[in-house]
């Protein structure tokens, strides 16, 4: 039974075309009383209405008027209510804060040449570094958000090879830790704004994904370990990896990324409304 007392959460925003040429919004919200999620569609009407800052991920929303499935999981709105705002991400402090601290463990690899390729890499693309999110919804999806993950990623690699894996190379599991994710600063848009993420169209017509901007990068430099590294860290296949880890015989080191970036994706920071 739909009900205005009730608040919402965002967890998603797009906005695509119709067939007739009009504009249409895609809205994912959660129940913040019973977690449910409900898909919601905006038409350009509506939309030439609404504020777009309504749609930030991590508001607070109250549904004032729309028109719903049989099941309540789905539904057509027309008007919506912002209820509390989230913060769109860290502020400029913050963000030199974490990058610093980023660089301070870059500067221990102990690689010459690995060492200086990922600083490097750093400080010619820091504005976009500092500014990028980790995800459109998923995880750390804020401005910096990309700073935040980054450096859980970095601490947590640094803190489980020194309680039990000695034998994992630090140099190659830091530097793969800093830059499995660095397409990102290609792959998404964020408005600093109104704080709303996207897909960037340019960087979907020259690569497949994040994935595998990073992989080629560090392959073309020759750290292929750093690269195979980078390569399975989203585990499988069908969830966006170039080497799928239910294949047979792999090298041990290639798992470590994959499930220091999943406990960071699962248990950091998920949005700006968490910091």
């Amino acid at each position: 039974m739909f009900s205005t007392t009730v608040i919402y959460e965002v967890l998603s925003y797009s906005v695509g075309d119709t067939k007739a040429g009009t504009k249409m919004g895609k809205l994912q919200l959660k129940n913040t009383e019973d977690e449910t999620t409900l898909n919601c569609i905006l038409w350009e009407e509506t939309l030439n209405r609404l504020d777009v800052k309504l749609f930030r991920v991590g508001n607070l929303v109250r549904i004032v008027s729309a028109s719903f499935n049989e099941r309540f999981n789905n539904c057509l709105i027309s008007s919506l209510e912002l209820v509390k705002e989230a913060k769109m991400g860290l502020t400029e402090e913050e963000r030199e804060e974490i990058y610093n601290k980023i660089i301070e463990h870059l500067e221990q690899i102990k690689d010459d040449e690995l060492r200086l390729f990922v600083i490097g890499y750093f400080a010619e693309h820091k504005d976009k570094i500092k500014v990028s999110p980790a995800a459109k919804s998923m995880h750390h999806n804020f401005i910096g958000g990309l700073l935040v993950h980054t450096l859980e990623c970095i601490e947590l690699a640094k803190l489980v090879i020194k309680q039990s894996f000695q034998r994992m190379n630090e140099d190659n599991a830091i530097a793969a830790c800093a830059l499995h994710d660095i397409g990102k600063i290609y792959e998404y848009t964020i408005d600093e704004e109104n704080g709303l993420i996207d897909y960037d169209e340019e960087f979907k017509k020259e690569w497949f994904s994040h994935t595998q901007y990073a992989y080629s990068l560090c392959m073309t430099k020759g750290f292929k370990k750093v690269a195979k590294m980078i390569a399975a860290h989203h585990g499988r296949a069908e969830w966006g990896a170039i080497l799928d880890l239910n294949e047979k015989d792999l090298e041990n080191y290639v798992y470590f990324v994959h499930h220091i970036d999943d406990l960071s994706a699962k248990f950091g920071k998920i949005s700006a409304g968490m910091l």
